[in-house]
């Protein structure tokens, strides 16, 4: 069961709380990614049959699996409301950051040319998850968009998740896990390579990510999910416990938390979970993932609570607390903020208009969720006459003297001859 835990000194708290990489794991991706670095698509092909248990003779889907991949009405429709709700949100952003930009000279943006999308599959769903990266690049006009998701068993892609991509015009590949992140860094006979690549994933897909950022940009490390939920004396324990169930059921290695002053609140909470985590689907996953990662953290006051959220910066942070508004201009950690009893997480997940690809393992403290700023260049062309390196000579060479470099100053002075 999820367990109590009275928080003391808070930096060595949210040490003790960071989920670390093993040695092990990461000499595993490596060796993975050179493989495929060597042997192009043989390597990619034998690691999804390795994990996947299915063999795999075409990367990219074909036009029958293209065909197949029949969707509902419902389904369709709702797919198209939560793309349309992202769209918005990003076309807006996409707007004003060109328009911030035009009276400053010689500065523009442009699309990143190409990108890799990961997607997670194999057997689950994630097409929400296509919706938030793909929809995303074309917001910003991207023109080459790869997705790349591991197969079921019986080595289909979602149909959903090929539904969203195709919408964006994206090549659609069926690989996953570190051996996709490769083939989209590295490139494979079948697979070109991409300028960035973005997405989340389990464990091996970050810390593939992490590796490949030395060549290949990335936006962030997106692993598993972290929902932290601070909680006051009004706060509804059912409802939080509720909160905390609906992330943990993504697998067993997310962390799901909770920040309190009250300690009658955190019993309260925990026998709730313990009365619901019985009774609802995927029990099996939600109880080890709760048990194994999830906590209940009791600081001393306020100013804790607060340092607390912002240093360990979980991916998502509900404020289920009175005067939540309020306090959510301090909660500046996390990758997103959720305010007040009625803003779950699993509704930012899908239909909210935020993105919910958002950092995890405390880098909330550096950038937000996904956004077109992601696809973006921040390009910068400049031209200058002989009268303004005259004009700027004399500044340049007490610059370029005091920095031991004469040879700049030279390539100026020529010019002005």
């Amino acid at each position: 069961m999820i367990k109590i835990l009275q928080v003391g000194n808070v930096d060595s708290f949210v040490e003790s709380r960071r989920q670390k990489t093993s040695k092990k794991d990461r000499k595993i991706v490596q060796s993975i990614l050179d493989d495929v670095r060597r042997n192009g698509d043989s390597a990619v092909k034998k690691y999804e049959q390795k994990f996947n248990g299915k063999k795999t003779k075409q990367l990219r889907i074909s036009k029958q699996d293209s065909k197949n991949a029949m969707i509902t009405k419902a389904e369709f429709d709702s797919l198209k409301l939560s793309a349309l709700r992202l769209s918005k949100t990003q076309r807006i952003l996409n707007k004003s950051l060109i328009q911030s930009v035009k009276k400053i000279p010689n500065v523009s943006f442009v699309p990143i040319p190409s990108v890799g999308c990961y997607i997670p599959g194999g057997q689950a769903r994630y097409p929400s998850s296509a919706i938030m990266s793909v929809i995303t690049a074309a917001e910003a006009g991207v023109k080459r968009i790869v997705v790349v998701s591991p197969p079921d068993s019986n080595g289909n892609i979602d149909p959903m998740t090929i539904t969203v991509a195709e919408y964006a015009g994206a090549e659609i590949y069926k690989v996953g896990g570190a051996q996709a992140i490769g083939a989209l860094a590295y490139g494979t006979k079948s697979i070109q390579k991409v300028d960035k690549i973005v997405g989340p994933g389990g464990k091996f897909v970050s810390i593939a990510k992490a590796i490949v950022s030395e060549e290949t940009s990335i936006d962030m490390i997106a692993g598993p999910t972290e929902l932290g939920i601070i909680v006051d004396s009004s706060a509804d324990s059912e409802l939080v416990a509720y909160d905390l169930v609906s992330q943990a059921e993504h697998s067993n290695d997310t962390m799901c938390f909770v920040i309190t002053t009250s300690k009658s609140k955190a019993i309260q909470i925990q026998k709730s979970l313990k009365k619901i985590i019985p009774t609802i689907e995927r029990s099996s996953i939600v109880k080890q993932s709760i048990s194994k990662n999830g906590f209940i953290a009791i600081c001393k006051n306020l100013n804790d609570v607060i340092e607390l959220a912002n240093k360990i910066a979980p991916e998502h942070m509900e404020l289920m607390v009175k005067g939540a508004k309020v306090l959510s201009k301090k909660i500046i950690g996390p990758g997103l903020v959720l305010i007040g009893n009625n803003t779950p997480s699993s509704a930012s997940d899908y239909l909210l208009g935020t993105n919910h690809i958002l950092p995890t393992n405390g880098f909330g403290r550096i950038r937000g969720g996904l956004s077109v700023l992601d696809f973006l260049k921040l390009q910068t062309v400049v031209e200058t006459k002989k009268s303004d390196l005259s004009e700027i000579s004399d500044n340049l060479k007490i610059l370029t003297d005091a920095e031991g470099l004469p040879n700049h100053y030279k390539a100026v002075e020529r010019r002005l001859k």
